[in-house]
């Protein structure tokens, strides 16, 4: 067996129980540090277990794993390199302290460094551990909103998410400041002065967003899901963050629009029509008759006004064209879904062909008449068709 001897021996500094003890708390802990978070992850769920009210232990396990992990891996440095004395008592460097009336110096070990630097790691993962947390409470809040028919709380969800997240964050930076770099915070906010009238010039349109989402969430012009169409962009509302709103357009590209241009600018909930109205102009040949533009006419407004789907259906005729006679033909869909409806208007533009074909008419199309002084081939006039190109 060895005695207490060869434990007492010296090498570089450190005796070898101290290595020793430094090999052993950092072996347990990257052996077991795996499953020590997911013990302490299962352990903190059942704090928030009653608030799930569903069987979420495996997405709160999988969100908290990693930085519990991290943080044991942390301390379990820090405790193992705390067993050893050299060369952490090795000084860096010195800096002037004023104790009573006098300036001393004091110096700064490497020890003292590294306990800097593991206090920062540390609060950085209690902070990410939190902000997992609050990502945990949005994932089942989410899942609940799922259930209801209300879309305001889909919409709500990620927006307290965002809010939460950065009040956190904000609190996580002054924490940081105050415990590791001891800096007085309450003074550094008070002396702020003219630098903090610069910071909040800077954040003004941040803080205008802000309220921009607080609007939105208040006045409720749209939902996450509506269609909408605001500043020239046209598409799907899929999220009402802190600062912006996300919109996929018809392209299935993402639009990100600030909130204060959401509220600011004219905005059209396509979503909230009642109606689908569908307006055009055809143009007949000159060639039809009037009673064949009467018929046209009629059977046209007949169709649209008969036909199943379609509301206040009308057509007339509009005017005199440079290449036709213009029949304006306007109607309103009732059936909303995208796909319904260019169908409907589909089928009632391939009636209107059959309606202007069976009355022995035609569609004009761009026309030039060339008069020449001269006869050409025993004709003054020839008459030229030119396709319309748009």
């Amino acid at each position: 067996m060895l005695d207490s001897a060869f434990f007492d021996q010296v090498f570089w500094g450190n005796t070898v129980k101290a290595y020793c003890l430094f090999g052993g708390i950092l072996l347990f802990g990257l052996i077991f540090k795996r499953i020590v978070s997911k013990l302490l992850s299962k352990l903190l769920f059942k704090l928030f277990k009653s608030f799930s009210q569903q069987s979420h232990d495996e997405a709160f396990v999988a969100l908290l794993v990693k930085p519990i992990e991290t943080l044991i891996l942390l301390v379990t440095l820090y405790l193992s390199i705390n067993q050893l004395k050299h060369p952490l008592e090795v000084a860096l460097f010195h800096y002037s302290k004023l104790v009573g009336k006098t300036k001393e110096a004091i110096p700064v070990s490497i020890g003292d460094c590294i306990d800097r630097i593991f206090l920062f790691m540390i609060i950085l993962s209690i902070f990410w551990i939190i902000l997992r947390i609050i990502d945990f409470i949005s994932h089942v809040l989410l899942f609940k909103a799922s259930l209801t028919h209300n879309k305001s709380d889909d919409q709500l969800v990620p927006f307290l998410k965002e809010l939460f997240k950065t009040l956190v964050i904000f609190i996580g930076f002054f924490t940081l400041l105050g415990f590791v770099f001891e800096v007085n915070v309450l003074t550094l906010i008070t002396g702020l002065g003219i630098g903090g009238i610069a910071i909040a010039l800077a954040a003004k349109e941040s803080l205008e967003n802000l309220i921009g989402s607080f609007t939105i969430f208040l006045d409720k012009p749209f939902v996450v899901g509506d269609l909408v169409k605001v500043d020239g962009v046209e598409g799907t509302v899929e999220k009402v963050g802190f600062r912006s709103t996300r919109i996929r357009t018809s392209e299935k590209t993402m639009a990100t629009i600030p909130n204060r241009g959401m509220i600011d600018g004219v905005l059209e909930n396509l979503s909230l029509r009642n109606l689908r109205k569908v307006a055009f102009t055809i143009g007949l040949t000159y060639e039809t008759n009037a009673d064949s533009v009467k018929r046209i006419v009629s059977e046209i407004e007949s169709y649209v006004n008969q036909r199943d789907g379609t509301a206040d259906g009308s057509a007339s005729f509009k005017s005199f064209g440079d290449s036709g006679l213009n029949i304006e033909i306007s109607y309103f869909v009732t059936i909303l879904d995208n796909a319904e409806f260019l169908k409907i208007r589909q089928e009632i533009n391939l009636e209107i062909m059959d309606i202007v074909m069976r009355n022995k008419s035609d569609f004009a199309y761009p026309t030039q008449r060339l008069i020449s002084d001269r006869p050409l081939n025993d004709d003054h006039e020839k008459e030229v068709g030119n396709d319309a190109t748009d």
